[in-house]
């Protein structure tokens, strides 16, 4: 018992002033020194701000994978070493069909489509089924395992681009959980406006570029009856006139898409330098890049659309060829919507739309109630516990207490190193940790009583009292651990949040009523040499 080595006497008390100097810039009042350090982040319940439930429509993703299938289909038959000729290219009934107008090249088509056609996930099954009918016809439908693999993508993407949305407004710590299958939970404290951030994440921010099917504009009344050829699509224009500056509604375009969004790697916010108007500036990587020149070199004096989220936003006409993968986009722009827009383009598209189902705000007032709560909570815990403590075990007690105290801080110190955030569900945790961190002193305490009765000497008495008390603490602590393991990987929200702080209060609780407090009595065992304790 009094061997101690020093060694360990510094490696605690360095364990202990570290954890404590951390959670220093977390305590009330501290919130906003200027200084960077480490802090807790108080979540939605104790410091206001807007929740958003976000739930995908997956059934669109099966439509998004079906039009790029066709797409990249279109564009390997298309190739001019081996070109292969089709029919129209069908999507109904959530298939891919088309119709070969040679037989005899079933072979080769079946070479190009199934590159395009890779393995679902680690299942090993194959994300579409080929089928060939009657000789020459195609039918690609997906299969199960390639909905799912692409379902979980998607949604795995869709939440890194939601955080990368939020992080962009200058929030701090945002809460993003996926929820089941298909729904994202987004909690952004210290943001009272939630319909800033329903507008930001409302929109998918697709970026397409395709032609304008200018032979199909001369015919207004084709253009809005929707009676178009079979490779064009009519879309909304958000300008008020069409690029020959004809008012118009609705634009036809060639339905093949040039350039998508995700080639982009940057865009922002800038000025027109002819008109001042707001804009926004791009730069597309090197494939991007290749695709925007060679588009733009061959198509000079037609028109280009600009494609966000199905609706044309710009649509100018290609004077010479565009170098250097950048351009802008132009439109009826504020600075505060394209600098919007600029956000979305750089945290990429969403694969599908997000749809709110579920929408509140939270104002400060009910969270410094809660703090102020807590804050009082704890302190009567942490009074009463060393009241009873040093009124029953005497200086046995005054070590505990100060276990208890020092546990206090060190919770908080470690909160902070882990970047947690504090819920009101975290401080009912809190203040459960503070009434039973003294449990192991305790049992402690009360196993040297029993020895002392026994007629063992003080230092066997101590000795024996941490060392058979260790084993049925850590049994207790274990069980305890497990309640709270489970309920940190089953629970979600207030639950998950009680569990973290539990579980952290349960590790530095051993540590500082048992390691922390025999150090202090092997130090004064050491020191007077007592013949007789009081405890």
């Amino acid at each position: 018992m009094l061997d101690f080595p020093r060694w360990k006497i510094f490696s605690i008390v360095a364990v202990l002033v570290a954890l404590c100097a951390l959670s220093i810039p977390s305590l009330p009042g501290f919130y906003t020194a200027p200084f960077k350090a480490p802090r807790i982040s108080l979540g939605l319940d104790l410091a206001g701000g807007s929740y958003l439930m976000l739930e995908a429509n997956t059934d669109e993703l099966v439509n998004t994978r079906l039009e790029k299938l066709r797409d990249d289909v279109t564009a390997a038959f298309r190739r001019a070493d081996s070109p292969i000729e089709t029919g129209d290219i069908s999507t109904a009934g959530g298939k891919l069909t088309f119709l070969l107008r040679d037989p005899s090249q079933v072979d080769a088509a079946r070479e190009k489509i199934l590159p395009l056609t890779t393995g679902a996930g680690m299942t090993g099954q194959r994300d579409w089924d080929i089928a060939v009918v009657d000789g020459q016809r195609f039918v690609l439908t997906p299969t199960r395992e390639g909905t799912d693999a692409a379902v979980e993508k998607a949604m795995n993407t869709e939440t890194e681009i939601v955080r990368r949305r939020i992080d962009a407004l200058g929030t701090r710590e945002p809460t993003i959980l996926r929820q089941g299958g298909n729904r994202i939970v987004v909690e952004v404290p210290g943001f009272n406006n939630p319909q800033a951030l329903k507008a930001l994440l409302g929109k998918t921010a697709k970026l397409e570029f395709k032609l304008v099917d200018e032979a199909t504009q001369s015919n207004p009344a084709a253009v809005a009856s929707g009676q178009v050829p079979a490779g064009t699509i009519v879309l909304p224009y958000a300008e008020a006139s069409g690029p020959r500056g004809a008012p118009t509604a609705k634009i036809p375009l060639l339905r093949r898409t040039l350039i998508r969004g995700e080639q982009l790697t940057n865009a922002n916010q800038a000025f027109d330098p002819q008109n001042n108007s707001p804009i926004v500036d791009f730069t597309m990587d090197s494939q991007g890049g290749r695709a925007f020149a060679e588009v733009t070199q061959a198509n000079i004096g037609r028109h280009f659309a600009i494609i966000l989220d199905n609706q044309v936003i710009s649509a100018p006409r290609i004077d010479s060829a565009i170098l250097g993968g950048s351009g802008m986009i132009s439109g009826s722009f504020t600075v505060e919507s394209a600098n919007q827009l600029a956000i979305e383009l750089r945290s990429g598209a969403l694969p599908v739309a997000l749809k709110v189902v579920e929408e509140r705000t939270v104002g400060p007032d009910l969270g410094r109630d809660s703090i102020h709560a807590g804050i009082i909570a704890s302190a009567i815990a942490a009074i009463a516990v060393v009241v009873f403590m040093l009124v029953t075990y005497g200086r046995f007690g005054f070590y505990a207490d100060c276990a208890v105290v020092i546990n206090i801080f060190v919770i908080l110190g470690v909160l902070a190193l882990l970047k947690g955030t504090l819920t009101l569900p975290g401080i009912a945790g809190f203040v459960l940790t503070i009434g039973t961190a003294v449990d192991a002193n305790v049992l402690i305490n009360e196993r040297i009583r029993e020895e002392r009765r026994r007629g063992r000497s003080v230092v066997q008495s101590v000795e024996l009292g941490y060392k058979e008390a260790s084993r049925t603490i850590f049994e207790a602590n274990v069980t305890h651990a497990i309640s709270g393991v489970i309920m940190f990987l089953l629970g979600s929200g207030p639950v998950k949040g009680f569990a973290v702080v539990l579980l952290i209060g349960i590790c530095t609780s051993v540590f500082t009523a048992v390691l922390f407090t025999r150090m202090l009595v092997a130090l004064w065992l050491r020191r007077n040499r007592p013949s007789e304790i009081l405890i």
